[in-house]
């Protein structure tokens, strides 16, 4: 096509006219001009700002201007300087202790607490007590039970007999007893005992600890028995008139040495 179009413009009008053809047409744009902000940082010196005759800090001046001819702002910054400070000395000696304040009121005392629970009662003796007559025979209470009765008139039977050793032992019926014939006659009369026993295996008999009513105090050398508030016993110890052999007399303040047994229920 090139070549078609030159050939006719060269039959038109010769070369020049196809050279000029075949130029293509330039249009020159008209360069757009920016409005460019040059900026100019001056650095000057300026004095001391807080007048106190240290060192001079640079300022610095900025200008901004516009290329079409606007208005040029020029603005200028001083740092500021910080407050000269004094040496720190050095930390002095620490003060005396003040004065104890008053102390203030002692607060109420708080509620009592609730009681604990009572613990059980132990055993006490018998509400009335048997008494000793002027012939040496005990009166029985009367709130007492049959078989105590039965054991202090079985007893009381004894009063007078002279003391024998090993009397009572083999059979219930003696010329004389002993300290342990004399306490299983008593406890026989009650119905409380079936043979007699000596001073030594009354220390397994019944039940340990004191009763309610009767107590037989034992050790392998030795038995005597509390009924009603009395003691049956042949020693001559506590015996107002110091005579020995079964008799009534007041009980003991101590039966250390002695162990408590007593038949159940009594």
């Amino acid at each position: 096509m090139l070549l078609g179009l030159l050939g006719g413009a060269v039959a038109m009008g010769g070369p020049a006219a196809a050279v000029a053809a075949a130029a293509p047409a330039r249009h020159k744009a008209a360069p757009h001009r920016h409005h460019a902000k040059v900026a100019k940082r001056k650095a000057t010196s300026s004095p001391d700002p807080e007048g106190t005759g240290g060192a001079t800090y640079p300022a610095f001046t900025s200008t901004s201007t516009t290329a079409t001819g606007g208005t040029t702002l020029t603005t200028s910054a001083v740092p500021t300087k910080a407050a000269a400070q004094p040496p720190v000395g050095p930390t002095g000696p620490t003060g005396p202790t003040g004065a104890s304040g008053v102390g203030g009121a002692t607060a109420p005392t708080g509620p009592t607490g609730a009681t604990g629970p009572t613990g059980p009662t132990g055993p006490s003796g018998p509400t009335d007590v048997a008494h000793i007559l002027s012939d040496g025979q005990a009166l029985a209470p009367n709130d007492a039970p049959l078989a105590v009765k039965e054991a202090i008139a079985a007893a009381n039977q004894l009063i007078g007999q002279p003391y024998l050793y090993g009397g009572g032992h083999k059979s219930f019926i003696s010329h004389g007893y002993d300290c342990s014939g004399a306490v299983s006659y008593a406890l026989h009369g009650g119905n409380l005992l079936a043979a007699p026993l000596d001073s030594s295996q009354f220390e397994t008999w019944g039940f340990a600890g004191r009763g309610h009513w009767i107590t037989v105090y034992t050790n392998p050398g030795h038995a005597y028995v509390d009924i009603a508030g009395l003691r049956f016993d042949t020693s001559t110890a506590g015996d107002p008139g110091g005579e020995s052999g079964p008799r009534w007399r007041p009980v003991l303040h101590s039966n250390a040495g002695f162990q408590a047994r007593h038949p159940a229920g009594l």
